[in-house]
Formats: C-alpha cells, structure tokens, sequence
C-alpha cells in the first residue's frame, strides 16, 4: 500500500536567483537542491512540477567551502571541496557539494506591503541521490530541512538576526492542500504550549500518555521517553504518523472496540483497515495525546485515519502505523493545525481545526538568541517587527 503526500514550498537562490520546489521537512537539516550536473536525479515530477536544476556558473554569489574548515560539515572530495552526505529514514541518501549563495527572502510588512531581501546561506547541491529521492512520482527540487542542528537554515539565519528563532506552520489536509510556512510566530487564541526535550537533534517532547474516546490506554508513558534512539517527535517529512510499538496493540484494540458495531475490521497489506458505511466522524472516536505543560493534541477521525483508494469504497486505515522504539508525529497529525516552533524558549505549540488557506496573524517574538552580535541585535529589533517572511506551502498527493 503507498500514500505519498508531501508539503514543499518555492526558495530563491543565487544572483540572479533560481527559484526551486523544496519539501519542508522538520526532521532534518540541510537545504539542498539538485545540481545540473546531478546524472542520476529525476528529470520530471507527477507532482506537475517543472524540475530545475541549481547552476552554479550561473550566479555571480556562488562560493565553494574552503575544505578543511569549521563550516565544511562532512568531508572533503578528491579534488578539496567541502561534501554532504544525508541518509534519511526510509534509506533516501542524497550527496553532493556544500556551498554558500544568497537565498532571497520576500516578506510581508505590517502595512502588508510586499518586500524582498536576501542573505548568505549554505547549503547543499545533490550531484548524486537514490531511493524513492530519484523517483519521479515523489521528485521535488530538493528539500529545506527545519531541524536545530547548526547548518539548518532557521539556525543560520536566527544566529545572525536575519530571522526570528521561530517558526510556523498550517498544513491544510483537503483538496490540493496548501497552507502557510511562517519565518516568525503565528500568534492566535487557543494555542497550547509544551516543552521541548533539550539537546536533540529533532523536535522531540514529551508524551505522557494516549486517550480514546475519553479512556486512557493502558500503556507505561516511560514508552515514549527519549534516550538513545527512542523518543517522540514532530516530523513534516513524514506523510503519516507513527506509534512506537508498545501503545501500537492498545490502540488498535481501543479504536476497534469503538467501531466494532458499525464496522468491519480488514488488514490490508498488514494495516488495520475498517469496512463501514456510514461517515467516519459518527462512528470513530476522537483520540487525545498528552503531553507535558498539561497540552493535549486533539486528533479527530481525520486526523489518524485515511481512505483506502481499492475495489471497495468506504474502507478506511488507521494512519498510525507501528515502530520500534519511535513515536513520529507526521503530516496526517499535523494538518489543519497551526504548529509553532520556538526555538528561543524551546517549545511547541498548535491548535485544533484550523483553516490554514485563512489569513493568520502573525508576531516577531523580542528576544534575541546569544549569539546575535550587537549590529544583528540592531537589524533585529529594527527591522523584523515590521516585516514577517512567509511562504505558501502546496501539498502535491
């Protein structure tokens, strides 16, 4: 059974820029795009997507890394420039040259006039990726990784004052998707707040426990605390969602004891599926995850359930699917929500059942990281309370 749907959004880079599809992922870190010398990356996507390839002989600001060096963030080739070489999840490798170019920013002013800027930023050019990365029916331009990790491009641009260290985003489920991608804080009623599990490399915090239909599973939260390979975490690359495999059982057997009246269950391609005929908000229960800050995340039948597209209609799939040691929170759980990431005071927050093609607002937050030198201090509290960058994010099924 395959499900592809992903959110990716339009980068600028270069002088004069070159514009790019990228996925937004907050499960890595690199912005990377395909090189034109790239041989084996796809030349065309089922997503509708005109590919483009970055050119780096074209831009006037292109610069390699010097290799060795401290901004060099893996190894030099054969012939002394600065490598990258990513290896995702699913097995997905992507390799190639690091370099810094420009990345323009449009923003939108408190007057909601529309501006440009730009600024440095390293990033990746793949000459080389396999796995699904190559394959048509999936092929985007590249992808802009939103982790904390140092060579993310929320961390290099914060760290300098060209952004706020936070970020937003609203993913609509329906249709053809969309939503928006903020470099800022989208700041409306009703958002819970919980902290962040320090000093990880991905957006983990903390569950404490799962309820259905207002009755708590039977599982030790200690299940989903982080340690060494184990823990939960939020995931925009990742299309469905994930259970870590000891709440998996107690909440297959919670959801069907629900639905069980109404609905037939089938496993299709060892997935737990369900036959019914009537609308799967009347018969299938409403599931809370808790977490700590006293912030539970609200997922409705839609939110953790998808329609199985085969020979009979009406046939639905739970969406969360078992894993060892890992709980991932992805586009399934995340859509229809406003997500917030602030990595100054290291928590997430969201809402329930949002409208994300609706107008948001949105705010700077006045801190500043540690790092901002004095004159990034000035351009910060100058300038980014007039101006907030946002992107329109397109989700591609």
């Amino acid at each position: 059974m395959d499900l592809y749907g992903i959110y990716y959004t339009k980068v600028k880079l270069g002088s004069p820029p070159q514009e790019f599809s990228v996925q937004i992922d907050t499960g890595s870190d690199l912005l990377w795009v395909n090189a034109k010398s790239c041989a084996n990356c796809p030349r065309s996507s089922s997503f509708g997507i005109g590919l483009r390839f970055f050119d780096d002989a074209a831009s006037s600001t292109a610069k390699a890394v010097p290799c060795p060096s401290k901004t060099c963030p893996n190894r030099c080739t054969e012939n002394g420039q600065c490598s990258y070489t990513i290896k995702y999840e699913d097995g997905e490798v992507t390799y190639g040259v690091y370099m810094v170019d420009r990345i323009g920013l449009d923003f939108i002013r408190l007057d909601s006039t529309i501006g440009t800027s730009s600024a440095a930023i390293g990033f990746g050019v793949c000459t080389y990726q396999s796995g699904t990365l190559g394959d048509s029916a999936l092929a985007v331009d590249g992808i802009f990784g939103l982790g904390q990790g140092p060579l993310s491009p929320i961390s290099q641009l914060a760290s300098r004052g060209v952004i706020p260290p936070v970020f937003s985003h609203c993913l609509k489920g329906e249709g053809l998707g969309g939503g928006t991608f903020v470099l800022g804080e989208i700041s409306e009623p009703g958002i819970v707040y919980t902290p962040m599990v320090p000093a990880q490399p991905h957006y983990n915090i903390y569950l404490q426990s799962i309820t259905v239909n207002g009755e708590l599973l039977p599982v030790d939260p200690a299940v989903f605390a982080t340690s060494t390979g184990r823990g939960t975490f939020v995931d925009s690359g990742t299309t469905l969602a994930y259970l870590v495999e000891e709440a998996y059982e107690p909440f297959v057997s919670a959801v069907t004891a629900v639905v069980s009246p109404s609905a037939t269950t089938k496993i299709i391609d060892g997935q737990q599926c369900y036959l019914l005929s009537s609308s799967v908000s009347q018969v299938f229960p409403v599931v809370s995850l808790n977490f700590a800050n006293n912030a539970s995340l609200i997922l409705k039948p839609a939110d953790y359930l998808y329609e199985f597209v085969g020979d009979a209609r009406g046939t639905w799939c739970l969406g969360f699917l078992k894993k060892p040691w890992l709980t991932i929170l992805g586009d399934l759980a995340l859509k229809n929500k406003i997500f917030v990431y602030d990595l100054f005071r290291q928590q997430i927050g969201w809402t329930t059942n949002y409208d994300c093609l609706k107008a948001a607002h949105v705010s700077v937050p006045r801190q500043r990281s540690s790092s901002s030198s004095a004159i990034d201090m000035l351009m910060l509290f100058m300038l980014l309370p007039q101006a907030i960058i946002i992107l329109f994010l397109q989700l591609s099924l």
